[in-house]
């Protein structure tokens, strides 16, 4: 095992610059044309079976996806920074996910292994104490940045997959390695998921650079505490009129949202486990002289498991159907994201730990931290676990510059490496199971 842990060491040059690349050219959700082209490309020059767009995304269970215009432009875009046009074409409609399947000459195990694309819709800072700023690297899309460390965990998958080829007269059984798109607002994982890719995973890995594993040389094992949430906007239509002269002829749309929020905060809490709400968007209206008749509100919900967010959900569109009705005007509610709670198996865990303390590559090695959030890899945890499968969620040691989805956000690069080496060092240990 130490010759992996010195060939990742050596890969420290070759990652670092596909971080960067990757963190200058952020894409968000459904929209990563360019990042997911690289990867198919990567993935079949290192011998992978590739699959992507329909194969590995199912057009039904998308949420929240961008309208045609925004998609059609993203393309292009991404086909002018350089972008594969074969892989391009396959993606249309915002299908960016990309799965690389190997299968191993010697019989074993199926291992699964998710990686997150997507950026975040967040003007990165210019100052000249920002790393990216001051190095060359810093977005060159307004509006969108890597603010999450996704940039670093397409380039650990990339580096695994590439790692793991180089072995692969050493491995058995079969790698699943997944590149899933809009992570951000807890999107993309279902559909990935309805496709079937992960029914037959027997162990799968997936894990988040920094969060609570926020020092350097760090590593945490397990990862429970997954929060299901739903993304919700809500869409009220009323009447317009001249707020002077015939406002009893109009329908507020803006006094309807407003009340709706109001009430949203007041949904009582669960005794069965926490419970969050949140409106984060209200924009309504298109004059000051003019009574509104329209009106949206960007919500949502968290549960400490699915039956709390459930119950959540379910109020919710209560208040904002009966806030429609006391303002007579009509509300259309969208379900742009979710993701459901999870559990994570800790026979499985405890084998990481144990590997991960044996190696003594780690300054600190953390049984198990707590998310206190959600992601929607729990969909795929899920759907391994429902199989008979075991999947775990670990964290990857890293001092931050700024906390996630912060426009100064940055982490340590040298965490690279060590990823690339553990993750190897993991598959080729759950395969041979």
């Amino acid at each position: 095992m130490e010759k992996i842990w010195q060939e990742a060491a050596a890969m420290q040059e070759e990652l670092v610059s596909r971080r960067r690349d990757l963190h200058k050219h952020p894409e968000s959700a459904w929209t990563e044309f360019r990042t997911a082209s690289m990867v198919a490309s990567t993935l079949e020059e290192l011998g992978y079976e590739v699959l992507c767009g329909s194969e590995v995304v199912q057009a039904e269970a998308m949420m929240g996806v961008p309208d045609e215009e925004v998609l059609a432009k993203a393309m292009q875009r991404a086909l002018a920074e350089g972008a594969d046009p074969r892989w391009v074409e396959k993606m249309r409609g915002g299908k960016t996910g990309v799965v690389g399947i190997m299968k191993f000459a010697r019989p074993g195990k199926v291992v699964g292994m998710r990686f997150d694309m997507d950026s975040n819709e967040v003007d990165e800072t210019n100052e000249a104490t920002h790393r990216p700023a001051s190095e060359g690297f810093r977005s060159v899309h307004a509006g969108l940045m890597h603010a999450c460390g996704h940039d670093g965990h397409v380039t650990v998958g990339l580096g695994v997959a590439g790692m793991l080829a180089r072995h692969k007269d050493e491995m058995c059984g079969v790698l699943k390695i997944i590149f899933q798109p809009g992570e951000e607002g807890v999107r993309g994982a279902r559909a990935m998921v309805a496709s079937g890719i992960v029914d037959d995973v027997d162990y799968f890995l997936s894990g988040h650079i920094g969060f609570n594993a926020n020092r350097d040389n760090m590593l945490a094992c397990m990862t429970d505490g997954f929060l299901a949430t739903t993304k919700l906007d809500a869409h009220f239509k009323g009447k317009s009129s001249h707020a002077g002269a015939a406002p009893e002829e109009g329908r507020n749309a803006l006094l309807a949202a407003a009340a709706a929020s109001i009430a949203l905060h007041s949904i009582s809490r669960h005794g069965k486990g926490v419970s969050r709400i949140n409106v984060g968007v209200l924009d309504a209206g298109t004059g000051r002289n003019v009574l509104p008749d329209r009106a949206v509100i960007k919500l949502e919900t968290r549960g400490g498991n699915t039956e709390v967010n459930e119950f959540m959900v379910s109020e919710a569109k209560r208040m904002l159907k009966a806030s429609a009705d006391l303002y007579n005007v009509e509300v259309a509610i969208d379900e742009v994201g979710g993701a459901p709670s999870c559990s994570l198996d800790e026979e499985m865990g405890r084998e990481v730990y144990d590997l991960a303390t044996a190696s003594g590559k780690f300054a600190e090695v953390v049984p198990k931290v707590n998310l206190g959030a959600s992601e929607d890899c729990s969909y795929f945890m899920e759907r391994v676990q429902q199989q008979g499968g075991k999947a775990v969620y670990m964290m990857f040691g890293s001092v931050l510059k700024a906390g996630h989805h912060n426009s100064a956000f940055d982490f340590n690069e040298d965490c690279l490496p060590k990823s690339v080496a553990f993750l190897t060092v993991l598959a080729r240990h759950f395969a041979a199971k």
